[in-house]
């Protein structure tokens, strides 16, 4: 490579010639181009720079302290809307835990309520506002709710097995039935044979 060739590739002069005497020794490829590419962002970073400070000394101070407030106010308003947000999907949320199976379209009956009068405890848990506006609700638009059923207790009528009541009504289960009969015969004698197959 010429001297011009190195500097064309964007090596100043000193470094071109720098290269050239250097030219005996061998430099791998991979490292003198990493050099280059090093070399060229820093040269574009240097340009951006200078294209930067170019534009501040155009730039308005007035205009850009009302930018700046004007950034200031976006941001404090989208700080206040992220919150406004934040809260009513806690609020929704939490109505549609409370409001589950007590109504036939959750969605319908939650977009029937003021959410302005109701409110969250730090956990998310509903503190005030819900039960009045339900009822009210509830008297006026009964169609969209659940009817609650009232619980009964299951009773099994029908055949008790023997021994199932613990032996409270005095009937015997049938294992106590046989030994109760086989005893009212008469004991066995110790020398008759074991019906059990034992001695």
């Amino acid at each position: 490579m010429t001297k011009e060739q190195l500097i064309a590739l964007g090596l100043t002069e000193e470094q071109a010639q720098a290269v050239l005497d250097g030219y005996g020794q061998t430099v791998p490829k991979s490292d003198f181009d990493n050099k280059v590419n090093e070399l060229k962002i820093a040269n574009d970073t240097i340009s951006d720079r200078d294209t930067q400070l170019e534009g501040l000394k155009k730039v308005d101070a007035e205009g850009l302290q009302e930018k700046i407030t004007n950034l200031q106010q976006e941001n404090a308003q989208a700080k206040l809307d992220h919150a406004k947000q934040l809260k009513d999907e806690r609020l929704s949320t939490a109505l549609k835990l409370a409001l589950t199976g007590k109504v036939h379209d959750v969605d319908l009956v939650l977009s029937l309520f003021d959410k302005e009068q109701i409110e969250l405890d730090e956990k998310g848990n509903i503190t005030k506002g819900l039960d009045e506006q339900r009822k009210t609700l509830q008297e006026s638009k009964s169609f969209l709710f659940v009817p609650e059923k009232e619980e009964k207790k299951t009773e099994f009528k029908g055949w008790s097995p023997a021994g199932g009541d613990g032996g409270a009504s005095g009937e015997l289960d049938a294992g106590s039935a046989f030994a109760k009969q086989f005893n009212e015969k008469g004991a066995v004698g110790s020398d008759a044979p074991n019906p059990w197959g034992e001695n």
